[in-house]
């Protein structure tokens, strides 16, 4: 299979998720064309990702039902406090945008960024129907950000950065738009193991949150590299697959080698 070059994968993922928010999937895995249960979205019988990641009193205090597309609530560690701003990569339909905007209060403000238009689309009609002023969606991409330098106290993400093919350029704008002393809370995907070159060249895996992740390893160091200190996991949760999910996005057997983390890290003062 042919190496993948960087426009390609996010061509592919900005549209995979033009389609997601178009049906207001509920997953961060691609749609399955069947209805076979896949290591993100659950069966019928099961909770849904909303339900897994987030509290009852969080998802009960939004008026609106708004679908879940990651892999950790980062906006839980992230302690945030009244009259922060707090920017959002890969905001998706908005739900933790919303979230966040609840904790920071009035005097605080949420930016969510996301590449995709859809997306945008979305989660404006969202904080329409919720009425939230303190929140405001940018279109743009997390390597070059549309955020003026030194403006943010909190950057939070979820399960976002393993889809960027640069992400040594990610965390470089995420410490340069982060106020001295800011914080970084992102909930990824993470690897603990080798994958098959397969996947890795596999543009439904990059889609998927599986062909874009990093070692959490190298996830830490390429934080540290960027000029953050304390970079820390702070949850882990891995991702396990069983032989029967034959919809599962993730070979049988390589389930235990993907994991969900909530690393923090720090700008220094």
């Amino acid at each position: 299979m042919a190496k993948r070059n960087a426009g390609e994968i996010k061509k592919f993922v900005r549209e995979r998720y033009a389609s997601i928010a178009r049906r207001q999937s509920a997953s961060c895995c691609p749609p399955q064309s069947s209805e076979a249960a896949s290591c993100c979205t659950p069966s019928a019988q099961e909770t849904s990702p909303a339900q897994r990641l987030y509290s009852k009193e969080e998802l009960d205090a939004l008026s609106v039902n708004i679908t879940s597309m990651g892999c950790g609530n980062p906006v839980a560690l992230a302690e945030l406090r009244p009259g922060e701003v707090v920017l959002d990569l890969g905001s998706g339909g908005g739900l933790d945008c919303f979230l966040a905007a609840q904790r920071v209060g009035p005097q605080g403000k949420v930016i969510g960024l996301d590449m995709t238009l859809e997306m945008i689309q979305l989660a404006r009609a969202n904080a329409r129907k919720l009425s939230m002023d303190n929140v405001e969606f940018r279109l743009g991409e997390m390597e070059h950000m549309p955020i003026e330098s030194g403006s943010v106290d909190v950057v939070i993400s979820n399960c976002v950065i393993n889809l960027s093919p640069d992400k040594d350029a990610v965390f470089q704008e995420v410490f340069r738009v982060l106020k001295p002393g800011g914080r970084l809370c992102v909930s990824d995907i993470v690897t603990h193991g080798e994958l098959p070159p397969q996947i890795r060249e596999d543009l439904e895996q990059w889609a998927g949150c599986v062909a874009g992740a990093l070692d959490e390893k190298v996830y830490l160091d390429k934080i540290r590299a960027a000029g953050f200190e304390k970079a820390r996991v702070d949850w882990v949760s891995h991702l396990v697959c069983g032989e029967e999910e034959a919809g599962c996005g993730i070979e049988a057997g390589l389930g235990d080698r993907i994991a969900s983390v909530t690393v923090k890290a720090f700008k220094p003062s």
